[in-house]
C-alpha cells in the first residue's frame, strides 16, 4: 500500500509573522534592594519602561454546609488594583 503525502489543512491559513520592533533596552538587571527589573540601553543608562499597576484578588472557599457533604455554591470574589 502506497501512502501519499497530504498537505496539512491549515497551511493555507498561515501568514507571515508581523514585523518585529526594536526594544529600547539592551540589558535587564534585578535591583537587589527592590527586586525590580532595571532596564539599561546600550550605553548603560537606565531606560524608563513605563508604569504598571498591581492587582490582588481574593476568593472565599466554598464551605461544606449541607447534609450531603457537597460544597456550598455560595462564595465571594473581589479584586483591587492600583
Amino acid at each position: 500500500m502506497q501512502q501519499t503525502a497530504a498537505r496539512p489543512w491549515a497551511i493555507g491559513r498561515m501568514r507571515p509573522y508581523p514585523r518585529t520592533t526594536v526594544q529600547p533596552f539592551a540589558t535587564v538587571e534585578i535591583d537587589p534592594a527592590t527586586q525590580l527589573g532595571v532596564f539599561r540601553d546600550a550605553g548603560g543608562l537606565v531606560v524608563e519602561m513605563g508604569k504598571h499597576g498591581t492587582s490582588k484578588g481574593t476568593e472565599t472557599n466554598p464551605q461544606s454546609t449541607n447534609l450531603d457533604s457537597r460544597n456550598d455554591s455560595d462564595h465571594d470574589q473581589d479584586s483591587t488594583q492600583d
